[in-house]
């Protein structure tokens, strides 16, 4: 076990405080920033305290920039056990820097998806929207009601989170009594404007209330 440092990102909103919460993780080789850009790109979310988390297992692309990845598959276990404590500490140091109130809502994109799923399985959140990424099934052992609502997006030509996967995960949700809604949109392994849309009217009835985690 050793002790290592990571990268957060925050928006803070031109509006007065307090705000409520978004949290996203970011895909294999990619960064906070990268996944801080397609936050700020959902309609609506500049009245949201935003927040970027970076993985701890940084590397080098090609090109030289500085990326990271969530795990791999040497020691998993033990990976995600601190990725989770990470995700906790995240959010301690967020609600004593900030003012927020009201939901908590995680998002991850592709291999973030999974740590949105398992953020939301150990913290209480409003809403989780997953784009082109599958549910991994530690984040389903908690049983029925242990995960909120969710959003899942996926383009007709994605090679990865194919519509098989997309089946599977549905059904595995449905059997713990989460609720699910799919986007399926034309586009492949990105974000595109209707996912987009979709997240902002998620966004908008979690605010509301009309939406609420377990």
């Amino acid at each position: 076990e050793a002790r290592t440092h990571g990268r957060v990102l925050v928006h803070v909103p031109a509006t007065a405080p307090p705000w409520p919460l978004l949290v996203g993780f970011h895909g294999y080789a990619e960064t906070a920033g990268d996944h801080m850009d397609a936050l700020q790109r959902i309609p609506g979310t500049a009245a949201w305290l935003l927040v970027a988390v970076q993985a701890l297992h940084r590397f080098y692309t090609r090109q030289q920039r500085v990326v990271a990845s969530w795990m791999t598959r040497e020691d998993r276990e033990l990976a995600i056990g601190d990725n989770i404590e990470y995700v906790g500490r995240v959010l301690d140091r967020i609600k004593a820097t900030y003012q927020t109130a009201g939901p908590l809502v995680f998002s991850g994109f592709s291999q973030g998806a999974a740590m949105a799923y398992r953020a939301a399985a150990h913290y209480r959140a409003g809403a989780l929207i997953i784009l082109a990424g599958d549910v991994p099934p530690d984040a389903l052992q908690h049983g029925p009601g242990s995960l909120p609502p969710v959003l899942i997006g996926r383009g007709t030509r994605d090679d990865w989170y194919t519509q098989a996967k997309e089946n599977a995960d549905r059904e595995a949700l449905m059997r713990i009594g989460a609720r699910v809604e799919v986007c399926v949109f034309e586009g492949g392994h990105e974000w595109t404007d209707p996912f987009r849309a979709a997240a902002a009217s998620v966004l908008g009835a979690v605010q509301r209330g009309e939406i609420a985690g377990p």
